[in-house]
């Protein structure tokens, strides 16, 4: 797997592994999700590549994707993790709140992370991110461990380059009516 020394790469292999699934799930009518670009006003640019050398953000971005899975309405943050505790500082409160007011709409909001030294992916619910959330805010740890996860929604990844993510909302739909 790629290791990038640039702060602003990292996610790279994983948003190039969601955008080929969802490319996929395009072509087979099983959903169509698109990546939520980030909002920058460029600054500098250099004038012989056209490319911008230095830009900052408009506005705070709420999630990496958006879109419907047959007539699901689906939001979902990507990341990545170098090691075994995944912090909680690589999630906003603002990221936090969309998702819980989206999930009120009746959509699912979740995460996809990909740790990266075992080389697992995670469908982290948004209901299990609220536990260790809630956990933080009344002065616990700041973070979770792997070894902490529901083993039943790590997955590996699927060849050809595919990230199964729509059979992890079946799961999740099938635990929120077994919960009901």
């Amino acid at each position: 797997m790629p290791t990038f020394k640039s702060r602003g790469l990292r996610g790279s292999f994983l948003e190039e592994l969601i955008n080929l699934t969802n490319d996929k799930y395009l072509s087979n009518h099983l959903a169509l999700i698109q990546k939520v670009p980030t909002p920058i006003t460029p600054i500098n640019m250099d004038s012989k590549t056209k490319q911008i050398t230095l830009a900052y953000f408009e506005k705070k971005s709420t999630v990496d994707y958006i879109g419907v899975a047959q007539t699901i309405p689906i939001c979902f943050d990507a990341k990545e993790c170098a090691y075994d505790t995944f912090s909680l500082q690589n999630i906003h409160e603002h990221q936090v709140e969309f998702m819980k007011e989206f999930e009120n709409q009746g959509g699912i909001a979740f995460f996809l992370i990909y740790f990266s030294k075992k080389d697992k992916f995670y469908y982290l619910r948004l209901s299990e991110l609220l536990i260790y959330w809630e956990r933080a805010l009344a002065g616990g740890r700041k973070s979770f461990r792997f070894d902490e996860l529901d083993e039943e929604f790590f997955f590996e990844n699927v060849k050809p380059i595919f990230i199964p993510y729509l059979d992890y909302i079946n799961k999740d739909l099938r635990l929120r009516d077994n919960n009901s």
